[in-house]
């Protein structure tokens, strides 16, 4: 693995917030987009109630699918950090030779950053030796 410099580690921070940010501006659209179809349906033919219904079951099933994600992002990450948090204090080496002792772990939702003893990072992932 390759050396992470604190910029790097930044930009993986990010990206799940922005996913985070790109869910609700979906579930929000989604909820303009029907109050709005409510606000100027036709007087003179509108919404039959079982269509009606039919999306408010809809509105409901997105918003516990985003419940779920959102739950199950959390126990992920609190699974992860019961996973890595005996590295600390390890010695850890990439295939690039970089070695170091763990002083710091970073869980990200795309992998994990280890902060080393040298003020280098390290990716945990294929090739990382642990000892």
């Amino acid at each position: 693995m390759t050396s992470v410099n604190p910029v790097a580690a930044e930009n993986k921070q990010g990206t799940a917030s922005a996913a985070q940010q790109q869910l609700t501006v979906d579930y929000n659209a989604f909820l303009q987009l029907m109050m709005a179809q409510m606000q100027n349906q036709d007087p003179t033919n509108p919404m039959d109630a079982s269509e009606q219904l039919s999306q408010l079951a809809s509105f409901s099933q997105v918003e516990q699918t985003i419940q779920t994600n959102q739950k199950l992002e959390t126990m992920l990450t609190n699974m992860s950090f019961g996973q890595v948090d005996d590295l600390i204090g390890r010695t850890v080496t990439d295939p690039n030779g970089i070695t170091g002792v763990v002083e710091r772990v970073e869980v990200y939702s795309d992998g994990t950053l280890l902060g080393l003893d040298n003020g280098q990072g390290i990716l945990l992932g294929p090739g990382v030796s642990i000892s």
